[in-house]
This record gives structure tokens, C-alpha cells and sequence, in this order.
């Protein structure tokens, strides 16, 4: 019997602000919300942005205003839509107008006549350069004459190219929420995600791997392009050209594993089985289909997964701009036949596009087998039956699409055929797009999508593009899709591509239904295609199945009796969930993070030829396995 892989839990922080209670999603879809729900959404953004605080009797503004929970929502509405999703880079990290280059340049004498400089004694270089003289040393000042031309670097600054960017919202630091000790950005938002992810489950952590041993928890997680910026690899690979010195933690923490090192040590003390695959743009997907399988087989019975990137540092964005893949303000202002560039649809999906927008997001997921959510009375999100990844073969450029993907959406579509049926799919299934915003993009995939339509008789098959709101996030570019897609699950309404103007002529639609608009899915959508084209030929399509039906198989499976046992806990199970919102909502979240806490001393374990136990972990490791290849001894 296999295991059905559900998600009971869910969170993270995007240019969309927080993905737990679905509010990321939300703020895609705000204008079209019902007003209770929009107005909770715009009172959890300004909290996040630190606009407001709750004080415990009702909002206060930083400057001891007080402020109803309708004020709130009123007053700082439009700050809130302005200060969020794809927009001009904000000089938090660096400023986009005066980033710092080295300009090199050669100096030397004039007509004959030799060049006097004086310069600190320590700060000379040994040996000196070629036609440098030491002309005398007083008061830890040197004076030296050079007679031959010399290469010299000055430090200069100039405009990037490339001014649009799925930033976090502003105002939102993730290292002011908890000690960062000098942590990379990235893993900073892996601290605050992962977190509230964990949360969001609502119930506790210790509650819940009480009831399993710690080998049937896993966790995957990894950045595609690992730490970046100063505090890790970026900030290692500058020091010496920048006159500083490497640090200690600079190259560990800049590894693409750190994020789920960061996890099992940090926030939820892991010793099960752990991992972090990457797969470029597909590394999500990569990950999930470890977890899937996982609990699929049995071999583990919870899963935690998802990927923080934070690549908004100058040197990514202007390698990206180097393979004429972003889009910069001059293609975006001549796109559009003005004289500036509109960086809130920068990102244009299927449209009449110039090139992709980096984001920054951090997204993790909680999931397990369908027994152990009855038991927890968890609440089930979705559910997560197949992920499919295949590459593309031969290539001639490594960037280049082929034909993995083809063979990715084709077997999620059959696979959900045969578990759903024909109607479902036909029906009742929209696809989130990889959507990247490029010209080739919306040809290739589109082209993809419109074949396999062809092939399974699927009409106006309803497609969108979560990089429209947040960007080209890397490696959880197909977890911000989940987010949407749990969002879609929950509201019955779809985002539409609402910063595309008119699909493109090139785009092949004779069976796809581009959303431009939001669409009303009402209460039959059964399944969701997550689509992934990577660099490299990194392909994956996941297929999540909604809440509704994923209950409907569970009850199948489990009875009408463990079904209503099951909805008793849950109600106590969405009391707490929505007890971590409302505190998110009232002020800074408060991520876990158990630096040095519980520490198992290695001289408390105890073990024996059957079992492996470990101090202040309730459930052992069981040793007596079972002999796999029994046919062949």
C-alpha cells in the first residue's frame, strides 16, 4: 500500500510577505479578496514591514499613534501594495544608481619626469613594483618615486543596467528577528521560513516527533546558487581583491547545503536523514520528489523541504545580465515606447517580454503520510502524489530547452489521469508555468503545454505564472508556486498575469487558457501542475492534488469513523495555526532558533544490537532491519 504524501503545514517570506495563512498568495490576489480576508492581509504586511505593532490592546504606529484594526487596513493599504511584489530595487542591500566597481588604469611619468607619492609605510606592497624607489620613511609615511608606468585600481561606482527585482518587502530585515551572528541572507530567510513553516502546522514540534523515531524525519533543502553576498562565498572570493581578509565562517556558511544544515541545527534539531539537491531553477521540485518518495516507500513518515535564495547582490544580477537574461530598464522603457521603465511589470509571462526579474524568497514545507495527519489532526493542505524530473540529452548551448520537459508534463498529466480520471484532468487541473518572462520561454513552454493538451484532449487548460508577482526566485522558483497553488486550492480563485498586457503572437494557445485576469475555479479544481525548465536541462513537473480530493482518498482508504475521530483534533490543530497568524500579524514573528540548545552529549547514547537511543529523543532507532534482498542470499 503507498503512503500518500500530504502537506499538513506550510510558510515563508517572498517580495509577497508571508506565505503561512496563505497571506503571500493573498497579496497576488487582493483586489478580488473578500474584505475580511483582504484587510487581515494588509494588517500582516504592515506588521512585517513595521508600520504598526500590537501592543497587546490594539495597534500602535512608531510614533505612539494608536490605530484600530480598520485604520490599519485603511491607512496603509496602498503603502502596502507599493512596498511589495516586483518593484524598483530599494538601496537596502546596495544602491542600484552607485554600485561600487574597480576601474582599472595605468600611471606613470610625465613627459620624463618622474611621479612622487607618499603613502602609509605599512601599507606598502612587498616586493615593490617594477620602477618604484624608496625615496625616504618619516612618521609611518613613505615617499615614493615611480619612473615606469604602472597598473593601478580605484574604486568607482555606476548604474546597474538592471533595475527591477522581487525585493522583500520593505522594511522587513529577517536578521533583526534573531541572532544572525553574521549569517548570509540567504540562510537568514532559511531561519524565518523554515520557522514559520513549522508553525504554521499548529501543533508542536515535540508533540509531533514524539510519535516517530528519529530516522523517519527527513528534511531536504539547498540554494542554487549558494550564499552570495558578503557574509559567505560572494564576501570570500572580494576579501583580498577589496584589501580585507577571509573570514572563518565566510566559506562554510556559503556552501548550497547550508540551508538545510541550518535547518536540522537551528530550528527543528534534525537527526533524521537529511539532504539538499540542486537542480538550478528545478531544485525545489528535485527536493520535494526525495520527500515524496520517502514517504511513499514508507522509509520515512515526515518530511520538511524547500529552498531559500537571496540572489540580489550586485555580481548576480550582473551575471545574469551578462547572458542577456534579465530585463533592464532601456528593453523594458522600449518595450512599452516611453522614456522610463515600469519595474512593477517588469515581469511580463507570455507576453511581449525583454527578459526575467531576479526575487529573493525563502519556502519550506511540512509533510507526511496520510496515517500519521489523522492522527496528529493535522491539517491537510493538499496532497503531493508524483513529481517527475528528466533531462533534455545532447545540447549545444547548456541554456538552451529541449526535450525533458515534454516527457515531465506528459507523465504528471498520465499520472494524475490514471488516479483521477479523465474528467479531472480535462477539467478541473490548472498548470503554474515556469513563466520566466523571456522570449524563448514563452514559446518553448507554451509550446509544451499546447502539445500535451493536444494529446490528453484538454480544452482552455488554464495556465498562470507566479513570476509575474515575485520574480525568478532560483531554486524556490517552483515553491513559490506551491505557495500559489495552495492559495488557489484554499480561495477558489487562480491569479491571473495581471502584469502581461496581451499574450504574445508567438505564444501557441490553441488549448491553454493564459490567464491575464484572475479566474473563479470554484469547488471542483482538483489538481495543480507545478512546471519547472531549468538551466542545464533541469526538468520537473509536480502534480499536487487539492484538499478536497485528498481527503475524499483518505477517507477511502481510512474510514468514515477515523475520518470523524480525525476532525475532533483538528479543530484544536487550527485554533493554535491560527494563534501563530495573529501573533505574526501583531507584530515581529519570532522565529525558532535554538542555537546551542539540547545538545545531545555522545556519551548519553545508548546502544545495543537492536536499538540506537539517544538523550531527550523519545523513540529509539530501530537496528533490526529487515533483509531487502532476501531472494538473493
Amino acid at each position: 500500500m503507498t503512503k500518500l504524501p500530504v502537506i499538513i503545514g506550510f510558510g515563508g517570506i517572498s517580495s509577497a510577505g508571508r506565505s503561512s495563512g496563505f497571506h503571500a498568495y493573498r497579496r497576488t490576489v487582493l483586489e478580488n479578496l473578500p474584505a475580511a480576508a483582504r484587510d487581515h492581509t494588509v494588517r500582516a504586511l504592515a506588521a512585517m514591514m513595521g508600520l504598526v505593532r500590537h501592543d497587546g490592546s490594539g495597534y500602535v504606529t512608531p510614533g505612539g499613534e494608536r490605530l484600530s484594526d480598520a485604520e490599519v487596513a485603511t491607512r496603509y493599504h496602498r503603502q502596502v501594495l507599493e512596498q511589495t511584489l516586483i518593484r524598483r530595487l530599494e538601496p537596502q542591500y546596495f544602491d542600484p544608481d552607485a554600485m561600487s566597481v574597480q576601474l582599472n588604469f595605468e600611471v606613470g611619468p610625465d613627459q620624463g619626469q618622474a611621479l612622487v607619492i607618499s603613502t602609509r609605510t605599512s601599507e606598502l606592497p612587498e616586493p615593490l613594483p617594477a620602477g618604484w624607489r624608496v625615496l625616504g620613511t618619516a612618521d609611518g609615511h613613505t615617499r615614493i618615486e615611480i619612473s615606469a608606468p604602472v597598473d593601478m585600481r580605484i574604486e568607482s561606482h555606476r548604474r546597474l543596467a538592471v533595475q527591477s527585482a522581487g525585493q522583500l518587502p520593505t522594511g522587513f530585515d529577517p536578521a533583526a528577528l534573531y541572532p544572525s551572528r553574521f549569517h548570509p541572507r540567504g540562510l537568514q530567510m532559511t531561519i524565518i521560513a523554515a520557522s514559520d513553516a513549522a508553525k504554521s502546522v499548529g501543533i508542536d514540534w515535540d508533540t509531533i516527533t514524539s510519535k516517530l523515531r528519529p530516522d523517519e524525519i527527513s528534511v531536504y533543502a539547498s540554494s542554487a546558487m549558494a550564499q552570495l553576498d558578503q557574509h559567505g562565498a560572494g564576501g570570500m572570493l572580494q576579501a583580498r581583491l577589496r584589501g580585507g581578509r577571509v573570514s572563518s565562517k565566510q566559506l562554510p556558511l556559503g556552501l548550497n547545503t547550508m540551508p538545510a544544515d541550518f535547518v536540522n541545527a537551528y530550528v527543528l534539531g534534525n537527526v533524521g536523514c537529511t539532504g539538499a539537491i540542486a537542480g538550478a531553477c528545478a531544485s525545489f521540485l528535485y527536493n520535494l520528489r526525495l520527500a515524496v518518495e520517502d514517504i511513499q516507500s514508507g522509509r520515512r513518515r515526515l518530511a520538511v523541504v524547500g529552498n531559500s535564495e537571496a540572489p540580489l547582490v550586485p555580481e548576480v544580477i550582473e551575471g545574469y545580465n551578462a547572458m542577456s537574461a534579465l530585463a533592464t530598464d532601456d528593453a523594458l522603457a522600449r518595450l512599452d515606447g516611453a522614456a522610463t521603465a515600469n519595474h512593477r511589470r517588469a515581469s511580463r509571462p507570455f507576453g511581449e517580454n525583454c527578459g526575467f526579474v531576479l526575487g529573493e524568497s525563502g519556502q519550506y514545507f511540512v509533510l507526511c503520510d496520510d496515517a500519521l495527519a489523522l492522527e496528529l489532526g493535522a491539517e491537510i493542505y493538499g496532497a503531493v502524489p508524483d513529481v517527475f524530473v528528466n533531462a533534455d540529452g545532447f545540447k549545444k548551448s547548456i541554456s538552451s530547452p529541449g526535450p525533458g520537459n515534454y516527457i515531465t508534463l506528459a507523465k504528471a498529466v498520465a499520472s494524475m489521469r490514471s488516479l483521477l480520471g479523465e474528467q479531472a484532468v480535462r477539467h478541473h487541473s490548472f498548470i503554474q508555468a515556469h513563466g520566466s518572462s523571456t522570449p524563448q520561454n514563452r514559446v518553448t513552454e507554451s509550446r509544451i503545454f499546447d502539445e500535451v493538451a493536444k494529446a490528453f484532449d484538454i480544452h482552455d487548460w488554464p495556465v498562470t505564472a507566479i513570476k509575474a508577482f515575485v520574480g525568478h526566485s532560483l531554486a524556490p522558483a517552483s515553491a513559490d508556486q506551491l505557495i500559489s497553488t495552495l492559495g488557489a486550492f484554499h480561495h477558489g480563485l487562480l491569479p491571473g498575469i495581471k502584469t502581461t498586457p496581451a499574450i504574445a503572437a508567438d505564444v501557441h494557445r490553441e488549448r491553454l487558457d493564459i490567464r491575464l485576469t484572475d479566474l473563479e475555479l470554484g469547488d471542483e479544481v482538483a489538481v495543480g501542475f507545478l512546471n519547472s525548465k531549468g538551466f542545464g536541462g533541469n526538468n520537473a513537473t509536480g502534480a499536487i492534488v487539492s484538499p478536497v480530493i485528498a481527503r475524499r482518498m483518505i477517507e477511502k482508504r481510512h474510514g468514515a469513523a477515523a475520518i470523524k475521530d480525525y476532525l475532533g483534533r483538528l479543530e484544536t490543530t487550527r485554533a493554535a495555526a491560527a494563534a501563530w497568524d495573529e501573533a505574526c500579524c501583531r507584530g515581529p514573528m519570532k522565529p525558532i532558533y535554538r542555537f546551542g540548545d539540547d545538545l545531545i552529549d555522545e556519551t548519553d547514547i545508548q546502544i545495543d544490537a537492536h536499538a540506537l537511543r539517544l538523550p531527550g529523543i523519545a523513540q529509539a532507532v530501530d537496528l533490526d532491519l529487515p533483509n531487502r534482498y532476501e531472494d538473493m542470499v
